[in-house]
């Protein structure tokens, strides 16, 4: 392992810098969580009795205190095929607790949905809050105070941030973040985007299309291109909080069951010892690696939005300048779909984390020092679990074994991470470079403004975006209709964009990690509700987005003008119960959550 890049060094000591107050707060709390955690004997007999009641078959166990008690929060359900693995999940569990002396209670259940069951309708306007509640419902399951360990079951976009911002608020307890895999690979993702974009063009009908999206989308595990669930079990394996090399190892494999069966048996060691609680092991230096991992891996940016919130609930502030930063020198050595044609389990099997992890370690662009919830340290997860006669094990990787998929940080795939701050007097936004054409991260044309996403298939349906284009869709921040992901957006603009035209997509909603080969600058802050910027943007005016210069302008006195009235809110899909978390959400850049506001972090 190299010296630590000077780069990263620097940001990080700024990072440690700015948050030296709220970390010092978040420390001293969970010092005194730790110091008031009830002891069994000073517990009522009707609570225990209430607790133990359903655990039948451990129930001495847990009244005689023989051992530790871990805690499952799990994200279970069967609509959700990343998370239908964990239907069995609790009961393995608690096999593996006993083989060593443990037991094991689920916790609670937090909601799971589905961004892509959602994409482009009205549930996906419940989907960024679903990560507030998701934290709440982890905090309430925690409430209870039985724990010595916990162990979190998820993986998707939300879901994953909001288990660890809850978690972390009992962040005296060590915790094991537990994968269950991606499913087997379908059909070519170079054949799925060929078919969105004929289906788009009308080209081809409805039954073509759902036949495509079956063959890719098929079985239980994750979906398997790199977007923010991916993503999340990526910065997992950076930050620690995984068994070494377990987040793409596929579901039902002996690997998997093996892996499973190693993080129960680390929480019943870690349980009580106070040496690698959650709060230690995620600082300001296991929050930087999550970063260089994402900018590294070419991975969503969703976690633009979800980093900086799982930061503030452990006290630590993080912003897109630092991001930015750090992009500057963390090369690309990732190409996966949708920035390269492989899945991730091509990634995986080239050497996946592993060989990444090495090579950030070798070139000083992680911080090698990181408390992990492993004995070994960090550099134990730069080697990929293996199986020796079904004995757990794990191996070096050596070289990439596939170089279209990976490569060394000697000979990235570009130069740089990928993540751009673009600012301006629009405002600040995201511009996601790695999966753009380097001739087309400067676009300047003249822009149609839209209020919603349909507005705008509409417009391209009529023939009316077949020319140069800065497409503008507002009111899609968190405090106007909770900042949908617009997707939706993504085949008709890569369609305008290989007919030759120059476009470019600029909004205030989200996309992620698969937004495409079209340039974008999302995330815009601050939104358009309430009289941002972007509300002041009229059709015909012209906008420069460029990621080279970090420029984000219209040419326009935007002073001069009245903002766009702001839009009604909906009604239905249970949209109305969100309302609160609209009301007081902050910005994009801070995590876009109105319950860490509310809070005070």
């Amino acid at each position: 392992m190299n010296k630590l890049d000077e780069t990263i060094h620097r940001v990080t000591q700024r990072i440690i810098e700015n948050s030296k107050s709220g970390r010092t707060a978040y420390l001293e709390l969970i010092k005194r969580e730790a110091d008031r955690r009830p002891d069994h004997k000073d517990i009522a007999c009707s609570n225990l009795a209430h607790a133990f009641a359903g655990a039948q078959e451990d129930q001495e166990a847990m009244k005689n205190r023989r051992g530790p008690n871990i805690g499952v929060v799990t994200a279970y359900n069967d609509m959700l095929s990343a998370h239908a693995p964990y239907y069995r999940y609790p009961e393995r569990l608690k096999i593996h607790a006993r083989e060593v002396g443990a037991t094991a209670q689920v916790a609670g259940g937090t909601p799971a949905m589905c961004d892509g069951v959602t994409q482009g309708e009205d549930g996906m306007e419940l989907s960024l809050f679903s990560r507030d509640t998701i934290a709440m419902a982890t905090g309430v399951a925690l409430s209870h105070q039985m724990y010595d360990a916990v162990a979190c079951l998820g993986i998707c976009d939300k879901i994953v941030p909001g288990l660890m911002i809850g978690a972390l608020r009992c962040g005296h307890l060590p915790a094991v973040f537990v994968p269950s895999g991606p499913m087997p690979s379908g059909i070519s993702n170079a054949q799925k985007q060929e078919t969105r974009q004929k289906y788009a063009a009308g080209e081809i009908g409805r039954d073509a299309l759902l036949e495509s999206e079956l063959g890719s989308y098929h079985s239980p595990g994750t979906c398997t291109f790199y977007g923010t669930a991916n993503s999340n079990q990526m910065m997992m394996e950076m930050m620690g909080l995984h068994v070494p090399g377990a987040a793409f190892v596929q579901p039902g494999t002996k690997l998997r069951q093996a892996l499973d069966r190693a993080a129960v048996h680390r929480l019943a060691a870690l349980a009580g010892t106070q040496e690698r609680t959650l709060a230690q092991v995620v600082d300001e230096k296991a929050i930087v690696n999550a970063v260089v991992g994402l900018l590294a891996t070419g991975g969503s940016t969703n976690h633009a939005i979800h980093i900086p919130a799982m930061a503030r609930a452990a006290g630590i502030r993080i912003d897109w300048s630092d991001m930015a930063e750090i992009s500057r020198v963390v090369p690309l050595v990732a190409r996966v779909y949708p920035n390269g044609s492989g899945d991730v389990n091509q990634f995986h099997a080239a050497g996946g984390m592993a060989f990444v992890i090495s090579e950030l370690l070798d070139a000083g662009l992680a911080h090698g020092d990181i408390l992990t919830v492993w004995d070994e340290g960090f550099s134990a997860y730069a080697s990929e679990p293996v199986l020796d006669d079904d004995a757990l094990d794990w191996s070096a990787v050596g070289e990439s074994r596939d170089d279209d998929m990976l490569r060394p940080v000697s000979d990235p795939f570009q130069p740089d991470g990928g993540m751009r701050l673009v600012t301006g007097n629009l405002g600040r936004a995201c511009f996601k470079s790695s999966a753009v054409e380097r001739e087309r991260w400067t676009i300047e044309a003249p822009a149609r403004v839209f209020e919603d996403q349909a507005e705008v298939l509409a417009a391209f349906k009529a023939g009316e975006l077949n020319r140069d284009v800065v497409v503008v869709v507002r009111f899609q921040g968190p405090r106007a209709n909770g900042m949908p992901e617009l997707h939706a957006l993504t085949p008709s603009l890569a369609v305008l964009q290989n007919r030759g035209h120059r476009v470019a997509l600029v909004t205030d909603g989200r996309m992620s990690g698969a937004s495409g080969k079209v340039p974008a600058a999302i995330h815009l802050t601050p939104e358009a509700k309430g009289g941002g910027p972007l509300a002041r943007v009229r059709d015909g005016d012209v906008i420069k987005v460029c990621a080279e210069t970090g420029e984000l302008n219209v040419h326009a006195d935007l002073d001069a003008r009245e903002p766009a009235p702001d839009r009604d809110v909906e009604w239905g899909v249970g949209r109305e119960l969100f309302r609160m978390m609209q009301a007081h959400a902050d910005g994009a850049e801070r995590g876009a959550s109105a319950m860490l506001a509310q809070a005070g972090l």
